[in-house]
């Protein structure tokens, strides 16, 4: 009697310390699945790449309101232009509302701005105007993301609203694929400041990504696209891959719903400010560029 008790209570031990070894196993292998994502990019998978937004999230700052800087450097418009599509550019940053009388307002003076110039002589100019003003606006973070990718042999665009000279000056640049971008109509190499289409924002760089990865034959599933704002929510959800960097509140919440992956490479200071658009701290520059003017203008 007394040794079957033993065997009894011998066999609940062994089956209490199976079920402990299989339960702490069990632990071990959720705890690692909750830390640790999985290889990303995947080496080799030539049906996939990455596509990048390109103001405030490879940049910091807008690279339209950059390129304006060293146009006026150059003499291409007055100090009351600069007035102008400064404070136009700072009505989008802080406002954070795109309004369709606004936003005509500021391509007609972006587009009147160029017109007449030569093609060859902007990307000249753009190539000068990256080493002033853009390059040490990079974010390192989003620039090894990037790496990331080209690293694991797959190709890596920007996708932008800006100029696509300007884009294609970035992107060579920082050594990536190429550039997608507002493309402003030329004849025989001049440009007649008008647009071909509209800019390339919101809906239209998600189908200006669709055609890419066709053209490409890339499987979007297994593709990246990176971007600040939730303007670019169309182009994120294309993607197997989306990340908010640098969110703006609105991006940062949708990401968070979906459980996209977040990245932010602001300061501390800068990143708790998730209530004001990512972008706002240009438009803060140009609001503050506008005023300066003015002010010198009133005192001469």
């Amino acid at each position: 009697m007394a040794h079957s008790r033993r065997r009894s209570a011998t066999a609940r031990s062994v089956l209490a310390g199976e079920a402990s070894a299989e339960a702490a196993r069990k632990s071990s292998q959720e705890a690692a699945g909750t830390t640790e994502e999985p290889q990303f990019p995947v080496h080799g998978d030539d049906r996939a790449a990455a596509f990048f937004d390109l103001d405030n999230t490879v940049m910091q700052g807008a690279a339209l309101f950059h390129f304006g800087r060293g146009l006026y450097k150059r003499k291409f418009f007055e100090t009351r232009d600069l007035a102008k599509f400064a404070w136009q550019q700072a009505w989008f940053r802080l406002a954070g509302v795109e309004d369709p009388e606004h936003m005509q307002e500021a391509r007609d003076s972006a587009l009147s701005i160029v017109k007449g110039h030569r093609v060859a002589e902007l990307q000249s100019i753009g190539e000068e105007i990256y080493d002033e003003y853009m390059a040490e606006r990079i974010w390192p973070g989003t620039r090894a993301l990037a790496q990331a990718h080209l690293d694991a042999g797959q190709k890596v665009w920007l996708v932008t609203a800006a100029p696509v000279e300007i884009a294609q000056v970035i992107a060579r640049r920082l050594g990536l694929t190429g550039a997608l971008g507002t493309v402003a109509e030329s004849v025989d190499g001049v440009y007649t400041g008008k647009l071909v289409g509209e800019p390339l924002h919101g809906p239209a760089k998600a189908e200006a990504v669709r055609a890419l990865a066709a053209a490409e034959g890339l499987d979007l599933g297994r593709c990246a696209a990176y971007s600040d704002s939730h303007n670019d929510i169309p182009m994120l959800s294309l993607v197997g891959h989306p990340y908010a960097i640098n969110p703006d509140s609105k991006l940062r919440k949708h990401a968070r719903e979906l459980d996209w992956r977040l990245r932010d490479y602001r300061t501390g200071r800068k990143a708790a400010k998730v209530g004001i658009p990512a972008a706002a701290g240009v438009g803060a520059v140009a609001g503050g560029t506008a005023a300066a003017i003015a002010l010198h203008r009133r005192r001469r």
